[in-house]
């Protein structure tokens, strides 16, 4: 089994939290990709940090081991589905994280997060807690 590991976890894994770095350790064998996305929610808070470039430069360097994937066609109408789908429920999760579920279905990836609250509303996506 691979899987898409969600912003939560690599934020957890940079900031120095032992468990998260330990889980990407234990999965890290079985595939570990990382959507975009993360990486624009990633730079994010390093481009608002005290040193950009030298925290740039350590996200890099993180990021290296991970396969990255881009958002296309595929991706993007499987996250349209998805947002009809809650929507019409009720239930709509913010697009960051549709974009993500959207990634992890279309790729048949098991989806590493802290945030099960969202993620559990789309179906069939398989989540590993955090």
């Amino acid at each position: 089994m691979s899987y898409l590991v969600d912003s939560d976890i690599l934020m957890s894994a940079l900031n120095g939290r032992m468990a998260a770095a330990g889980l990407l350790r234990r999965h890290q064998r079985n595939g570990l990709s990382i959507s975009y996305i993360s990486v624009g929610e990633i730079f994010d808070g390093v481009l608002g940090s005290a040193d950009p470039a030298r925290e740039l430069q350590i996200v890099r360097m993180f990021l290296e081991p991970f396969d990255l994937l881009t958002v296309d066609e595929d991706i993007m109408l499987q996250f349209a589905q998805l947002r009809v789908d809650l929507r019409r429920q009720g239930r709509l999760i913010p697009d960051f994280d549709l974009l993500i579920a959207a990634t992890a279905l279309v790729h048949n990836l098991s989806l590493i997060t802290g945030n099960q609250r969202h993620f559990q509303r789309v179906p069939d996506l398989t989540i590993v807690e955090y």
